[in-house]
């Protein structure tokens, strides 16, 4: 019997552990960026600790079995406060990746203390043999168990808010059936410690969940100049919209993605270039744009028969549908039965359809990560070439071609090495500062899309902003005034080689 429930403990608590990495991995990517790098730098940070913890355990001779309850109590209070203090620290301090990695490596280290510690706890249960690999068995099987949790429960549903609360009650559940277990055994003081310590974690724990989301949103506040008023964490990144007098900001992951104050100034040079300089806009593709923008400047032209939109977010793209201000913005573009919206990954999409377009709009989030790096590489531009008909056009967003010259001119070359003839363009926004994107053709060179663009013109009642005078600026820079060596040549970005993430995180943003 209390081998077993040794064994269930452990598997209890390999789904905390791992879900405490995924934790601190994700908040570390949150606050410092560089999720890659952070995720990889918490993993190894914590794997290292719990090397250390393992090794500590040998010092632990007596009473293993109260120590091991100790341990579950630490960690219990440890997780379950390990988002708040990273939201406080953010709102506080300065130093919110040394408390961070700091609590990685606490958490590590208890959790390499809890093994060793099993296995010396079940050896007169069973043979050292099968004693070893059952204990090992049962954290390993509760590791898969938590990874599922994390992925399809924690981070889309509770968020960062509560599921470090549910890891707590898990480690302190395991503690209390453990100190139950040895009750009878105890002498009054330590029973008295014990108890002590169940009573402050369990309080503790209460108490956090009542105050963790005024604590969590008063951190996250802290990160925005402006009032939040709407937070959400799907699966797959942060939600906020903040507000200014009248106007509206939306942020994916930290990063601005639109204001109302000034969307049209990036989605009209987007959308109408693409779509004037097309003979058959009929059948258009949408990667990203889950904001539902582009769509509604694509639904002017009643020519365009299908629109397909790709994102892989549908909390994103409900949020454009019922959100009263994303509404508004878009004008109820995802609406229209000439919409047609399809929540999937953007490259798994292009790998797989069968569909042919006239123009492919690509509006996705910077590429400051390798996987969205991903959909800026040759491979992704190669199968976006293949779904094109003989005379489409594509278009992506590129980032800022001064603040991130490097990404920018990376976004070119890896489009021309995809088989395009490209035209960059640009246009200044007001809260975004300088914004780029790059044009191209499966027809035409880059020399003659640059020819067909000084001639093109545009129907101004279509637009808000752009004019035929404002359109004739877009293909329009002036002299390199930030020369450097390593902007003169760029690699291709590849899966296999991601070079376009680091050239946007090594940009001049601090002029910005």
């Amino acid at each position: 019997m209390r081998s077993n429930v040794l064994k269930m403990a452990l598997f209890a608590t390999g789904l905390s552990g791992i879900v405490a990495e995924y934790i601190l991995s994700t908040l570390a990517g949150y606050f410092l960026g560089d999720s890659v790098i952070q995720f990889t730098l918490i993993m190894s940070v914590m794997l290292f600790a719990m090397g250390v913890g393992s090794r500590l355990s040998k010092f632990f001779d007596k009473n293993l079995l109260q120590t091991f309850i100790y341990i579950e109590f630490a960690l219990s209070f440890l997780v379950a406060f390990s988002s708040l203090v990273a939201y406080s620290a953010a709102a506080y301090t300065i130093y919110t990746g040394f408390l961070i990695y700091s609590l990685s490596i606490c958490i590590g280290l208890l959790i390499g203390l809890e093994i060793p510690l099993a296995i010396r706890l079940n050896e007169e249960f069973e043979e050292l043999k099968v004693n070893v690999a059952s204990v090992i068995e049962k954290d390993y099987y509760g590791s898969l168990a938590g990874g599922i949790f994390f992925a399809f429960v924690g981070l889309p549903i509770l968020g960062l808010t509560y599921t470090p609360f549910v890891l707590g009650f898990v480690n302190l559940s395991v503690a209390l059936v453990m100190f139950f277990m040895l009750l009878k055994h105890l002498p009054k003081i330590r029973k008295i410690l014990l108890s002590s310590a169940a009573v402050l974690i369990t309080s503790s724990l209460i108490l956090g969940i009542f105050i963790a989301e005024p604590i969590i949103l008063h951190g996250e506040q802290n990160k925005y100049k402006d009032k939040v008023i709407y937070t959400a964490q799907t699966r797959y990144q942060r939600i906020i919209i903040t507000q200014w007098k009248n106007d509206y900001w939306l942020y994916l992951n930290g990063q601005q993605q639109l204001s109302t104050l000034d969307e049209i100034m990036y989605h009209e040079p987007l959308v109408h270039p693409i779509m004037n300089m097309s003979a058959t806009p009929y059948d258009v593709l949408v990667l990203g744009g889950g904001d539902g923008c582009a769509a509604r400047e694509i639904l002017k032209y009643p020519e365009v028969k299908n629109i397909t939109v790709v994102d892989i977010d549908s909390a994103m793209t409900n949020l454009a549908i019922h959100n009263p201000i994303l509404t508004k913005l878009n004008q109820n573009s995802f609406k229209n039965p000439k919409v047609h919206i399809i929540n999937t990954d953007g490259y798994t999409f292009i790998e797989n359809s069968t569909q042919f377009f006239d123009l492919i709009i690509i509006d996705l989030p910077d590429p400051r990560t390798v996987e969205m790096g991903r959909l800026y590489s040759t491979e992704y531009y190669q199968k976006c070439y293949k779904l094109l008909r003989p005379e489409g056009l594509l278009i992506t967003q590129a980032g800022s071609p001064y603040y991130a010259t490097q990404a920018f001119k990376c976004i070119d070359t890896t489009l021309q090495h995809a088989g395009f003839g490209t035209l960059p363009l640009h246009n200044q926004i007001l809260t975004m500062g300088e914004w780029g994107w790059i044009l191209a053709s499966k027809k035409y060179t880059s020399a003659a899309l640059k020819t067909i663009f000084g001639q093109l013109k545009i129907d101004e009642a279509k637009t808000t902003w752009l004019n035929n005078d404002a359109l004739q600026m877009l293909p329009k820079f002036g002299k390199n005034i930030y020369p450097n060596s390593k902007t003169d040549k760029v690699e291709i970005n590849t899966l296999h080689n991601p070079v376009l993430y680091k050239y946007y995180l090594n940009g001049n943003w601090e002029l910005y």
